[in-house]
């Protein structure tokens, strides 16, 4: 599959089948956002691999009605990030998130992005506090985002690329 064909089929999956991810599935996954860029290479980014059910579900509380998929996913990978090491830690973070996503696609496992960073937890602390409480990560590491994973109880349909909104492109020649 070619990178253009697996974003067109990267879609939000919130809904898992109980089928596990093999290990290998998980290292190939997390290796994506190993190979992700970072500014000035400073590599702030840090992955916690979850496959707990107990903390998927503790975990799954982490957001206001958001992120209930947590409960039925294989697995989810937090990603923290060192703030003293870098001030790209939020860009750092979102490419490793965004190479995990297209990885974890051409897999054929389903995957979702759940923010973190500026959100708060169903009991009303910040959902970066309220992780670090289940996942104990030291205080110098801000929580971005988490994505779950899992095999797709439904098969999203791709994207088209004839419908994407080409209006939004401008030229300077």
């Amino acid at each position: 599959m070619d990178i253009l064909e697996i974003m067109r089929s990267r879609r939000s999956v919130r809904r898992y089948t109980d089928e596990k991810l093999s290990d290998e599935q998980l290292k190939e996954i997390v290796s994506g956002a190993l190979l992700a860029p970072s500014g000035h290479s400073k590599y702030p980014c840090e992955f916690i691999v979850v496959t707990n059910r107990e903390l998927l579900e503790k975990m799954s509380h982490c957001r206001k009605g958001v992120a209930k998929m947590l409960e039925g996913a294989a697995a989810a990978v937090v990603v923290i990030a060192d703030k003293d090491k870098s001030d790209t830690f939020v860009e750092d973070s979102c490419v490793a998130m965004m190479n995990m996503e297209l990885v974890a696609t051409s897999l054929g496992v389903g995957n979702c992005w759940i923010q973190v960073r500026n959100r708060e937890a169903e009991d009303d602390t910040p959902s970066e506090n309220y992780l670090r409480g289940i996942l104990n990560f030291p205080e110098n590491f801000a929580c971005q985002a988490i994505l779950s994973l899992g095999y797709p109880a439904k098969e999203p349909r791709a994207r088209e690329l004839d419908k994407l909104n080409f209006d939004k492109i401008s030229y300077r020649e």
